[in-house]
C-alpha cells in the first residue's frame, strides 16, 4: 500500500495500486539499500540516465540530482526562466520510471488547492439520499462519519504525492506562493505526512523525490532553503546548447544549430527585458526547420524573431545591435 492512514470510523480501506505503480515501488525499493542508491550510484550514472531521456545535464546538475536521490532530500533549483528547471524534474521521473506529480504555484495558493478538499456537492447529495432512505430514522453520527471518507476526498498534488510514493513531486515556481504557503509546505516536507482532521493522518511509506523550482522573483525563506539541497541553474554554454538543439531536433543540421545557439548566447549578453531560454532557442530552431531554412541569415532572422523574443523592445534592440543576421550569427 502506498501510504499508512489513521482514518476516521467508516473510512474504507485504500484501494490497491495499479500494476505499473506496484512495479515502480519495487523498482525504487530495489534501487535503495542500507548504504543508499544502487541504480544511481554516482553522478555519472545520473547524467547517463538523464541523457537517455533527452536531457543533457552538466556536472553540477547531475551531482545535485544524485544527492537529492541518495539523501532523500528536496532539491531547490533556482535560475533564470528557461534554464531547464522544470525539465529536470520531468527527466528524472522518466529516468526512474516514476510518475511526475506537479504542483504549479501561484499567488494565493492554499491547502485546498495544493493538498485536499472535500467534494461538498457530492456530500450534500449523499446526505439527502441517506435522509430519504432512512424515513426519519437517520443516525446522525453514522451519517456524518460517512461524509468524510475517501469517496468524497478530492486529492490535490501534495496529498497524491504522499499516497502514490515513490514518485517525483515537482513544486513549480515556489517563489510565486506566499509566506504562509511556504510554512505549510515546510511542515509537510519535514515529516512527509499530513493530518486531515475529519479523515486521519496520511504518511508516505517512503519520501517522494521532491524538486522545487524558483525563478527568484522573490527570495525563498531560509527555513525552507535549510530543508533542501540547493542548485543554481545557469543557461548552457554554446557547446551544450548546440548539443541540446540537435538532440531535441534530430533534423537540425550542425551549422544551423550553431548559428541559432550563437545568436541566442549573444542575446543573453544584451540588456533585454526577457532573455531567451533553451525553450525559446528550440522554438526558434523549429521555426527555421518549418520554413526550410538552412542558415540563419538576416532576412530569415528578421522574419522569425517572434519565435525567440516576446517583447517588441527586445526585438528592436537585437536588430539595432546586429546580434543576428549578416553582422551577427552568420558572419
Amino acid at each position: 500500500m502506498a501510504c499508512e492512514s489513521s482514518s476516521s470510523p467508516g473510512a474504507p480501506a485504500r484501494t490497491a495500486r495499479s500494476g505499473r505503480h506496484a512495479c515502480s515501488i519495487e523498482y525504487a525499493r530495489d534501487m535503495v539499500d542500507e548504504d543508499g542508491a544502487r541504480g544511481m550510484e554516482n553522478p555519472a550514472e545520473v547524467a547517463a540516465a538523464l541523457q537517455g531521456t533527452g536531457y543533457l545535464p552538466d556536472d553540477g546538475i547531475a551531482t545535485a540530482a544524485f544527492l537529492a536521490w541518495r539523501m532523500r532530500r528536496p532539491l531547490l533549483c533556482e535560475g533564470e526562466p528557461g534554464t531547464g528547471k522544470t525539465a529536470l524534474a520531468q527527466a528524472l521521473a522518466s529516468a526512474l520510471d516514476l510518475d511526475l506529480i506537479r504542483l504549479q504555484c501561484h499567488e494565493g495558493i492554499d491547502a485546498a488547492q495544493a493538498l485536499y478538499d472535500w467534494d461538498f456537492p457530492r456530500q450534500l447529495l449523499h446526505l439527502r439520499t441517506l435522509e430519504a432512505a432512512s424515513e426519519g430514522a437517520l443516525d446522525v453520527q453514522e451519517a456524518e462519519a460517512s461524509l468524510y471518507t475517501s469517496r468524497f476526498l478530492l486529492t490535490r498534488p501534495l496529498l497524491r504525492a504522499l499516497q502514490e510514493s515513490p514518485c517525483v513531486l515537482l513544486v513549480d515556481e515556489i517563489d510565486r506562493a506566499d509566506d504562509e504557503f511556504e510554512a505549510f509546505l515546510l511542515e509537510m516536507l519535514s515529516e512527509y505526512s499530513v493530518s486531515i482532521p475529519e479523515y486521519g493522518a496520511v504518511v508516505a511509506q517512503e519520501p517522494p523525490l521532491v524538486l522545487l523550482t524558483s525563478n527568484r522573483t522573490r527570495e525563498v525563506h531560509d527555513a525552507l532553503k535549510r530543508r533542501c539541497l540547493y542548485h543554481w541553474l545557469e543557461h548552457p554554454d554554446l557547446q551544450r546548447e548546440v548539443a541540446i538543439l540537435r538532440r531535441r531536433l534530430p533534423g537540425l543540421e550542425a551549422r544551423l544549430a550553431e548559428q541559432v545557439a550563437d545568436a541566442v548566447q549573444r542575446m543573453r549578453q544584451a540588456d533585454l527585458l526577457k532573455p531567451p531560454g533553451v525553450a525559446e532557442a528550440l522554438d526558434w530552431a523549429q521555426a527555421l526547420l518549418a520554413l526550410g531554412a538552412d542558415e540563419l541569415d538576416t532576412e530569415v532572422a528578421a522574419r522569425t524573431l517572434g519565435a525567440v523574443l516576446k517583447y517588441r523592445e527586445d526585438a528592436e534592440r537585437v536588430r539595432a545591435a546586429g546580434l543576428v543576421g549578416a553582422s551577427g550569427s552568420d558572419r
